[in-house]
């Protein structure tokens, strides 16, 4: 007697040449998301490669320190701009083709930081690759909330995630090993990023294009056969709940500000600024800086090398993250991550009063702090901007909330040197503590907990909710 499951097979195969993956096969939802997140690897790259190119900059275009804050930060305005036209092009042309894109522009970003004649050109560059990255890093975790079953959705999700810590890590280890090769090396930093970005344009060839972006465009067979490889013998339920939550949509604009998506959007926005203005990035792209800075006598590799042992506390935490997001849920995690921050803030502020800075302190608080942002606020901001969204609203809503991340980036990072100049690195980092607090408060009153459910139910949480906005 065939089972439900061999009846899918053989429908699958009646459709033409498919790969030998069972329906329902979470492998399959596994490798797809492998390949989506391969956009986290690019972007974790791209955002921390700075962080030991930056001294190498420095002394190669003689910067100022506002003219440092620019190398760091051009990458981030045009994350801005990538965010802003992310939401509309995937709306209209799907993930997959937007995210090709985006792999195109990687690669054209990263041979161009690598071999500008001036400030200019390698500030054009980056700005390049921060549009991939705007684009990228709404994309990736979306696509990937829309091909994953839900009861691992938090964990693949959160691949991006871990993807992202991987990059960083891969980042600052050819820093490092770079680092040796004199003052050319830092073009190398750079362009060592071409080589994933074509993988990854090429990688997207062999994944199928998100259900739920088909059904939006009456392509529900074509919806059928991916879910069939998604879900199994489950696929049609998940087709009727998503053709159901289709129809309700108008998918205009004004929608976002409707009475029942009000609170999903404030509390996405808020979220997506605090995880940055919480401070983590100062580590992300200035530990370089701090370390040489602060601790003199030291070279630029030991400088350098110090980062890598962020980065890989940073990749261990993640995989943590990715254990617990489905079991323990998002919330407690988020709670966890921001008390947990606050008190590192507070302590790094604490160490810089200390002359000379004791160094195993304020590595020690580096170290815990990245542990506590990649456990909790950096998986679980990018998994509720996925998951509280209305399918045909959802590429926009996330795109204002990817513009509101990283405008809230680019001011931090455009200002950590002249903040420290004006208050005192110890009062910046206290004001960082200040707004982890505040993160704290805003999950503990306004984020729901969605663990367990599906896209569907989540959009019924908001729609049924008496709560005001």
């Amino acid at each position: 007697m065939c089972s439900a499951s061999d009846h899918a097979v053989r429908r699958s195969r009646a459709d033409g040449p498919q790969p030998r993956v069972a329906p329902g096969s979470v492998r399959f939802a596994y490798r797809v998301c492998a390949v989506a997140a391969v956009a986290g690897l690019l972007f974790g790259f791209d955002i921390a490669v700075i962080n030991g190119a930056i001294v190498f900059l420095r002394d190669q275009f003689h910067l100022t320190d506002f003219e440092t804050e620019f190398a760091a930060s051009s990458l981030l305005f045009g994350c801005i701009a990538g965010a802003a036209v992310a939401g509309w092009l995937t709306d209209r042309y799907g993930r997959r083709r937007i995210l090709s894109l985006s792999a195109l522009l990687f690669a054209f970003s990263s041979a161009g930081a690598a071999v500008p004649r001036t400030f200019f050109e390698f500030g054009m560059a980056r700005f390049a690759g921060g549009i991939a990255i705007g684009v990228a890093s709404m994309l990736a975790p979306l696509y990937i909330a829309e091909v994953s079953p839900s009861r691992i959705r938090g964990r693949l999700v959160s691949f991006n995630q871990m993807a992202i810590v991987t990059g960083i890590l891969v980042a600052y280890l050819i820093n490092w090993m770079l680092s040796f090769a004199g003052s050319a090396g830092w073009r190398w930093m750079f362009a060592t990023a071409i080589v994933p970005s074509l993988g990854f344009y090429f990688g997207l060839l062999l994944v199928p294009e998100s259900p739920r972006w088909l059904v939006e465009q009456l392509r529900e067979q074509e919806a059928l056969k991916v879910l069939e490889r998604i879900e199994g013998e489950n696929a049609p339920t998940v087709l009727a709940e998503i053709k159901e939550s289709v129809s309700r949509e108008t998918g205009a604009l004004r929608d976002l500000l409707a009475p029942a998506l009000r609170r999903p959007m404030f509390l996405v926005i808020s979220l997506a600024i605090l995880q940055q203005i919480t401070g983590i990035n100062t580590v992300l792209f200035y530990g370089s800086m701090i370390w040489e800075r602060e601790f003199g006598g030291h070279n630029y590799s030991t400088a350098i090398a110090a980062n890598v042992t962020v980065g890989l506390m940073n990749f261990l935490a993640t995989l943590v993250a990715l254990w617990l997001i489905d079991r323990v849920g998002r919330r407690p995690l988020l709670m966890f991550s921001s008390a947990c921050m606050a008190f590192c803030q507070l302590m790094l502020g604490f160490a810089f009063l200390l002359e000379p800075p004791p160094k195993f302190l304020v590595l020690g608080c580096m170290l815990l702090c990245a542990a506590a942002f990649a456990v909790g606020l950096g998986p679980g901001t990018w998994v509720l901007m996925a998951e509280l969204f209305p399918t045909r609203l959802r590429g926009r809503a996330m795109s204002v909330a990817n513009m509101s991340l990283w405008m809230a980036s680019f001011a931090l990072t455009a200002t950590f040197l002249s903040l420290a100049h004006a208050i005192t690195i110890t009062g910046a980092f206290c004001l960082y503590s200040a707004m982890c607090v505040l993160t704290f408060l805003l999950v503990w009153r306004v984020a729901p907990e969605t663990k367990g459910r599906s896209l569907e139910e989540i959009e019924n949480l908001w729609s049924a909710s008496k709560e005001p906005a």
